[in-house]
């Protein structure tokens, strides 16, 4: 795998530090600033509201842009966010802040998931993606303890300075590392040649969206992303009121669930370059039956801990298959790559949203579990009908008329 994809890497495990410690320093910021918890909390719903928004605006305003130099002034974004969050004065500026470093989140995996992947030989895109996303999935088993233990010992401000200086070392490597030509119309530099040349001009990304193949990954992701986190959101509640654990034990419970999300991340990412729609089906199957599985076992306390590393490999094995698909079928379009990230945002708020309806309905505290099961077994559905049109020769288009 070429250096450059280490550079990617690295700025994926600073985005995702952004995004996850943030959990757990919520009290400090909030006594810091004099604000409620619920206040404190619309640091993390303000991020991700904005991540959504940023993927596709920003995508927009750089298509015509250098794919490079559009990455490093994202990385040049997050690294002002953060550090407008470090020094912030107040509790305002720290949401400016935030907002500023979300804003970056969609577009840099959308747009780096392209770069990757004209890194290498076509059979290992989707490995390429994985290895991008990697620091992601890194990032998530390290967030809240890292947040924790760094706001414990030198304050909260300091693990904001740790991941500015995270961004500013993978803003380095990205100068450093990746290639000028990297993701661009000059194919023939690359070593994966054979992918299609990007589309150029907004109205040429735009045209990326008459494909049903391009809405049904869409629709996919946010499925099967709706269905894990639907169930993820309320996992503290099924640990400890069904399954018997302490408060204390949700840390290391949340880390098992991060090393599965690592272990999907990989093994998904190869499995889509051998048969990427087979790998994608299996994924999601396998997700849906292990949250149903959950919601069965969830009283038992072995039983939990297998699942919930499940939930994390099969939650996660989809995602690189997912976004080479998208990119495929929208001829490398940009913003088709980042409107997946905005799908799975999507998801994560249906999920959520669906899951809390099953607790408030007294279903519960095994319900959201269900509920996703139901989620992702649509996400299946949906998968094999784009499965089956992408394969069958009487569908030699497959653009909205």
């Amino acid at each position: 795998m070429p250096s450059g994809l280490v550079a990617l890497a690295l700025g994926g495990f600073g985005i995702g530090l952004t995004e996850f410690l943030i959990a757990g320093l919520l009290p400090q910021v909030a006594s810091s600033f004099a604000v409620s918890e619920a206040a404190a909390g619309r640091l993390i719903s303000g991020y991700a509201l904005s991540v959504a928004v940023g993927a596709i605006a920003l995508t927009a305003a750089t298509v015509r842009l250098p794919r490079k130099s559009v990455l490093v002034g994202l990385v040049a974004l997050f690294v002002v966010g953060n550090l407008v969050s470090a020094v912030a004065p107040s509790y305002r500026v720290m949401l400016f802040g935030r907002i500023v470093a979300a804003l970056c989140h969609g577009s840099f995996f959308g747009i780096g998931s392209l770069v990757a992947r004209s890194l290498v030989a076509p059979e290992k895109k989707s490995r390429a993606v994985a290895v991008m996303f990697a620091g992601l999935t890194v990032a998530n088993v390290l967030g809240v303890p890292f947040g924790a233990l760094v706001g414990e010992r030198w304050g909260w401000r300091a693990a904001f300075w740790a991941v500015t200086a995270i961004g500013v070392l993978a803003l380095t490597g990205i100068v450093a590392l990746v290639p000028a030509w990297a993701g661009e119309t000059r194919p023939s530099a690359a070593p994966g040649g054979s992918d299609p040349m990007p589309p150029s001009g907004l109205r040429a990304q735009f045209r990326a969206f008459r494909s049903w193949q391009v809405w049904l990954t869409l629709t996919a992701t946010a499925l099967g992303y709706g269905g894990m986190f639907g169930a993820f959101s309320y996992i503290a509640y099924t640990f400890t009121e069904v399954g018997g654990f302490s408060s204390s034990d949700i840390a290391w419970l949340l880390m098992v669930y991060g090393v599965g999300l690592v272990v999907g991340n990989m093994v998904g990412g190869r499995a889509a370059d051998h048969d990427r729609d087979r790998a994608l089906v299996l994924a999601l199957l396998g997700l849906a039956v292990t949250l149903t599985l959950f919601g069965l076992l969830a009283e038992s306390p072995t039983a939990s801990v297998i699942l919930v590393f499940l939930m994390g490999v099969f939650g996660f094995a989809g995602v690189p298959g997912m976004i080479t698909r998208v990119t495929d079928f929208a001829h490398g379009a940009a913003l088709a790559a980042s409107a997946n990230v905005s799908a799975s945002n999507v998801g994560n708020a249906l999920g959520a949203w669906l899951g809390g309806l099953a607790i408030t309905a007294g279903l519960g505290y095994t319900a959201p579990l269900y509920v996703g099961a139901g989620i992702v077994l649509i996400a299946v559905v949906v998968m094999v009908v784009a499965a089956h049109q992408a394969r069958s020769p009487a569908r030699q288009t497959d653009h909205l008329s």
